[in-house]
């Protein structure tokens, strides 16, 4: 999917502004007419959007009530429909989907506080990407995957061992000065 400059969308001080990580996010999914798709922590909005303007069917949450207001705003200023809610991982989901999206928080830190809780990955920059794959058999269609970033600043082995129950494969990646972000889209084994 290409990023489309021309999708417009609003920011809030208290929800994770789009930035690099949601760009190269947007640009390695592919999408399809009619695909289901769950975008938890949709922040702004600016990946679903993309997503539903390219014909996928759109779900969208997030724990912070700004984030779930504003993706609300970001769609009806673009034309777009959704359904847009309040929930901590898969607390307030229900159905099944061809595509769980999640950009993670997955920075090694311990920030407190409602925005933080974008960025903020714990000691070892994991957060709730344990929890994302386990409880997301539960939500996906046969066959579906979830799509994920990952950092280079995560513990790498933790990442490799919980990923080594899965099918993974690198979707897109951008260097940066300071760390490496990768796109993985995971499937359960076959």
């Amino acid at each position: 999917m290409r990023f489309d400059p021309s999708i417009s969308v609003s920011e809030h001080e208290n929800v994770y502004p789009p930035s690099e990580d949601s760009q190269l996010l947007i640009e390695s999914l592919d999408v399809r007419e009619g695909e289901r798709i769950l975008e938890i922590g949709c922040g702004s909005g600016i990946v679903s959007i993309h997503c539903a303007s390219n014909g996928a069917d759109m779900t969208c949450v997030d724990i912070n009530p700004d984030a779930v207001e504003l993706t609300k705003a970001n769609f009806e200023s673009n034309g777009l429909k959704a359904d847009i809610r309040q929930s901590d991982l898969y607390s307030n989901v229900e159905g099944g989907f061809d595509t769980i999206v999640f950009n993670l928080p997955y920075l090694p830190e311990n920030d407190e506080g409602m925005l933080a809780k974008a960025w903020s990955g714990g000691d070892d920059g994991m957060g709730p990407l344990p929890e994302l794959l386990e409880k997301g058999k539960d939500h996906l269609l046969p066959g579906g995957r979830i799509v994920v970033v990952v950092s280079s600043l995560m513990d790498q082995d933790r990442l490799s061992s919980l990923l080594s129950k899965y099918e993974v494969r690198e979707l897109g990646s951008l260097h940066m000065f300071f760390e490496t972000l990768r796109i993985l889209e995971i499937r359960a084994v076959s």
